[in-house]
């Protein structure tokens, strides 16, 4: 049975599109049980890949599980965890490294005995506090932490699992409001942040075959959240929104900017490193508060 994700922005179905080198392939996935995260679980386990993910809630992760064909399940390893606290991500990547090493059962890919992984994805991220005058130093921190300092030990801790498989992909996943303006100011710098080490990394790593790049969404239409709630209870407001800013018409769906980071992983980008990649339909500011 194919794992099938709705779009319902475009009114397609997804049918795995066959991406060269993803069955079989190793990913590590932070913040999969919801939103942009869950879509991308879900296409690279639609594609053959072996999946480890993490979440704060069990209940989210256990939704990703029942939304999964029981070959799928097999295929993937989740843990509850907060990524910010310490120890906790790293001993995460260790035991998906662990889990998949025995899935795969061949000894392949074991570098004094660590064993491999093929990708990365750093997923988690969000911001806290509010305008910049009501946003006190702590509110910068958490901010920080939440998406700088969570991918940096991520990468850190999952190195020497990608240099045992001979290289591999990093994404990390930025945001519009990374590169262009518009509050709150905190969480603009961390996705600033996010690009310019995608950029730094892919050079520093590029020796081992390890290739990193940054994908940045636009404003997603994601059940549930900001631009659903504002379609739904001010319908005026989004309206306004979108024709101002979005030619296109409509957001980008979470299923588009999956697709595009399942890509960055597969082996048809092994040209694409140090890339800083816009998944937003040509949108120009990334709020009705931006520039």
């Amino acid at each position: 049975m194919v794992n099938v994700d709705e779009n319902p922005l475009l009114g397609e179905r997804y049918v795995p599109a066959g991406w060269p080198g993803m069955r079989g392939k190793r990913v590590v996935v932070t913040g999969g049980s919801r939103g942009l995260g869950a879509d991308v679980v879900r296409l690279l386990l639609a594609e053959g890949a072996r999946v480890a993910t993490c979440a704060r809630e069990e209940a989210g992760l256990r939704a990703l599980g029942d939304s999964l064909t029981g070959e799928e399940r097999d295929r993937l390893f989740t843990d509850r965890l907060d990524v910010t606290e310490p120890g906790r991500l790293e001993d995460f990547v260790t035991a998906a490294t662990k889990r998949f090493g025995a899935d795969g059962g061949d000894g392949v890919d074991v570098l004094d005995g660590v064993d491999g992984l093929d990708g990365l994805v750093a997923c988690v991220g969000g911001s806290r506090g509010g305008a910049f005058e009501q946003a006190d130093g702590a509110d910068w921190a958490a901010t920080w932490e939440l998406n700088v300092g969570h991918t940096a030990r991520l990468v850190r801790a999952a190195l020497p699992c990608l240099r045992a498989a001979g290289g591999g992909s990093i994404v990390l996943i930025g945001s519009i409001s990374g590169w262009k303006p518009g509050p709150p100011a905190q969480y603009g710098v961390a996705k600033s942040a996010l690009i310019h080490l995608a950029a730094s990394l892919a050079r520093e790593l590029g020796p081992d075959r390890i290739r990193v790049n940054a994908v940045s969404p636009g404003s997603m239409l994601t059940p549930g959240r900001r631009w659903d709630r504002m379609r739904r209870e001010d319908p005026q407001a989004y309206d306004a929104f979108v024709g101002a800013e979005l030619p296109t018409g409509a957001p980008v769906s979470p299923h588009e900017v999956a697709r595009t980071v399942v890509f960055l992983l597969s082996d048809w980008a092994t040209g694409v490193s140090g890339a800083h990649l816009p998944v937003d339909r040509a949108q120009n500011a990334p709020s009705p508060d931006g520039y």
